[in-house]
C-alpha cells in the first residue's frame, strides 16, 4: 500500500482521503480472462479527487527491479481507465484493468497506483491531509504455466529460487525436529519468476513449503 502524507491547505485540519478498492491483486491470462474492472469506494465525507497510473515492474524481486511508465497503452501491454475521476462522498466507481496484445511465454507484472490528489483549494486555512492511495498488483500470467521451484542450504540458511515462468505463493512453510513433536512456522513470501529469496531457519531439520500458482499446489521440501 503507497502512503503519503502531504502538507496542504485544506479547510479542515486532520481531515483523511478514504478510498478503498475491491481487490489489491489482480490476475489475468493473456490470450484468454484478458480484462477485470475493480471498485473504488469514497467512504470520506467529502468530494475525493483519484489519479490512476499504471507500471510494469521490470526484473520484480530481483536487486535490479525497476519500474516502467509509459502513456502508450500498447507500447506498455497493458489498458487503464480511467486515468482521473472525481469521486463524491458514497460513490463507488469501477477502474477497467486489460491486457493488450497476444499471449505471454513468461509472467508480466504491473503495479496499478490509485492514489487521491489535493482538489481544489477552498480555504487559506494550513492544515494537514493524509492522502492514502493503493499500488495494486496486476500479474499477466503466461499462456503455458510452468512453475519449477528449487532450493538450497547453506548453513541454517534456506536459498530458495523460482526458476519457472510465473510468480508463485509460498506458503504453509515449516521446519520440525526429527520427531516432528516441534515445529516452526515459516513466514509466507510472493516469489517472482527468476528471483531467490534467502530465509533463515531456526534448526537444521527438513523444511516443508507448499507453492501455490493457478498451475496447482506443489508440495515440497528441502
Amino acid at each position: 500500500m503507497l502512503i503519503a502524507l502531504l502538507s496542504l491547505v485544506h479547510p479542515l485540519g486532520g481531515a483523511s482521503a478514504d478510498i478503498v478498492l475491491s481487490e489489491l491483486i489482480v490476475e489475468l491470462q493473456s490470450g484468454g480472462h484478458a480484462r477485470e474492472d475493480i471498485e473504488i469506494w469514497n467512504k470520506d465525507s467529502s468530494r475525493a479527487y483519484v489519479a490512476v497510473e499504471p507500471a510494469e515492474i521490470l526484473n520484480p524481486g530481483r536487486p535490479d527491479q525497476n519500474r516502467r511508465t509509459e502513456p502508450d497503452p500498447e507500447k506498455l501491454g497493458l489498458f487503464v481507465a480511467p486515468a482521473r475521476m472525481i469521486l463524491e462522498p458514497g460513490q463507488r466507481k469501477l477502474i477497467r484493468i486489460a491486457v493488450l496484445g497476444s499471449g505471454v511465454a513468461r509472467e508480466r507484472v504491473y503495479r496499478v497506483t490509485v492514489k487521491p490528489v489535493s482538489g481544489p483549494v477552498s480555504s487559506d486555512k494550513s492544515g494537514l491531509k493524509v492522502l492514502v492511495g493503493y499500488d495494486a498488483l496486476v500479474l499477466v500470467r503466461p499462456t503455458r504455466m510452468e512453475p519449477e521451484v528449487t532450493a538450497r542450504r547453506a548453513g541454517k540458511s534456506l536459498i530458495i529460487r523460482n526458476d519457472g515462468n510465473l510468480s508463485v505463493e509460498l506458503i504453509e512453510g515449516r521446519q520440525c525436529d526429527e520427531g516432528r513433536q516441534h515445529c516452526a512456522a515459516l513466514p509466507s513470501k510472493r516469489l517472482y519468476a527468476g528471483a531467490e529469496w534467502t530465509q533463515a531457519l531456526p534448526q537444521n531439520g527438513p523444511v516443508d513449503y507448499s507453492a501455490k500458482s493457478p498451475a496447482g499446489v506443489l508440495h515440497l521440501r528441502f
